[in-house]
């Protein structure tokens, strides 16, 4: 059996979204910027897209939704477009942001920190949460944006969206959120929530890779990241990915509609394997479940590092994830987990177990059967390899190992 439980990364594309695909690769193929048939013909289709990704966020007429190659533009796009509409042509220098931010976001404000802007990158508690009062306290007179992510794509940890855009709204600060790890797992509502920016991926719920977008409220003003055509209102440069949009609108609508009855179904999933992982000992998962992701799972085994562990779930035809990675001098521990406090034994060893609606009861099974004797083995290992001593090479030898 073949298991794929690495759905933050990237999910597979919902057959239904393939098939509303497919006539716009060699039947109907058009630039829609062209005035012929050809073009004009595509119309009804992307406007139907961008009604269902509207619809599914529940955006305003007043909105703007332009559609870019996916998150990492639209979180660059963001922070770059602050950066000259409000910094540099503006009164203000500074920005916010979290130490657990994706690199999209994390690497940005680097970039914009090397221009001179100050950025703030706010620590969360033992559970990966960014706190209220934390944002609140390093908002300043200089601040032009907030960006905090929605949903972390390591812990599945939900933060206080709401609360934060109300503080920002109050201050008068712009607001952005990596929306990615939240639209298909939890409600995302644009009316509910003070939110100025939204970025999204349509491969994370079920929809093609290289599509994504970014809500604008209030359409409100945003220098242009990409130059050079009158697309998306003279926003967004470049012909449209027709097929793309259209995957995406029909991803939307499939992974917000009876979202609550699809949330519940994969909980009990996720809650029944960790519940049977978590009766081995040494073992803790990062996170309240019941402010998570109904999909993630981050648990860590003591004695069991996560390459390793990976390998061996790799080796059983199981796809999972882990922040740590073989480096040439040693193993770097997951950033996430030691932003949540965890020491660095325990840095090492996160597991990331991410399911979708997709995911069967047999897979469930197979992946608990399959993972206590895993943890079994590795650590039969580790002892024999602790009671032989340290072999000349040390961390290097042992890293090798678990990729043979």
């Amino acid at each position: 059996m073949q298991v794929y439980l690495d759905n933050n990364a990237t999910t597979m594309c919902d057959p239904q979204v393939v098939e509303v695909m497919q006539p716009y690769f060699s039947e109907q193929y058009g630039n829609p910027n062209s005035l012929h048939k050809f073009g004009s013909s595509i119309h009804p289709a992307l406007m139907n897209a961008i009604n269902q990704t509207y619809t599914a966020l529940n955006a305003a007429d007043a909105d703007d939704i332009v559609f870019t190659s996916g998150a990492t533009e639209s979180n660059n796009w963001v922070l770059q477009s602050v950066w000259i509409d409000h910094i540099l042509n503006g009164d203000k220098n500074h920005i916010v942001t979290t130490e657990v931010e994706h690199p999209a976001i994390l690497a940005t404000c680097k970039f914009l920190e090397d221009q001179g802007v100050k950025v703030t990158y706010l620590p969360v508690n033992h559970e990966g949460v960014v706190e209220v009062h934390t944002v609140k306290s390093f908002i300043t007179e200089k601040t032009a944006l907030v960006s905090v992510m929605w949903a972390s794509n390591e812990t599945g940890m939900i933060n206080p969206i709401k609360e934060i855009g109300e503080i920002c709204k109050e201050k008068g600060v712009l607001f952005h959120t990596d929306g990615v790890q939240a639209i298909g797992k939890i409600p995302v509502d644009l009316q509910d929530v003070h939110v100025d920016f939204l970025s999204f991926s349509a491969h994370k719920f079920h929809g093609p890779k290289g599509i994504g977008g970014l809500y604008i409220k209030d359409s409100q003003a945003l220098s242009p990241l990409l130059h050079g055509g009158s697309q998306m209102g003279g926003r967004r440069s470049g012909t449209l990915n027709v097929p793309y949009i259209i995957g995406m609108g029909k991803a939307i609508e499939l992974a917000t509609q009876n979202i609550q009855s699809t949330m519940a179904s994969i909980r009990a999933k996720r809650d029944r394997l960790e519940d049977a992982l978590l009766e081995l000992s040494d073992t803790f998962v990062v996170g309240d479940r019941n402010n998570r992701t109904p999909n993630t799972i981050l648990i860590s085994i003591k004695g069991v590092e996560g390459e390793g562990m990976l390998w061996d779930l790799n080796n059983g035809q199981i796809g999972a994830s882990t922040g740590s990675a073989c480096a040439s001098e040693d193993l770097e521990a997951n950033t996430v987990m030691l932003a949540i406090g965890a020491d660095n034994e325990l840095a090492h060893t996160g597991i990331r177990l991410s399911l979708s609606r997709f995911t069967t009861d047999a897979e469930v099974d197979y992946v608990i059967s399959h993972f206590k004797g895993a943890v079994a083995r590795l650590r039969n290992i580790s002892s024999s390899f602790a009671k032989q001593g340290p072999s000349k090479g040390g961390e290097v030898q042992e890293c090798e190992l678990h990729h043979h």
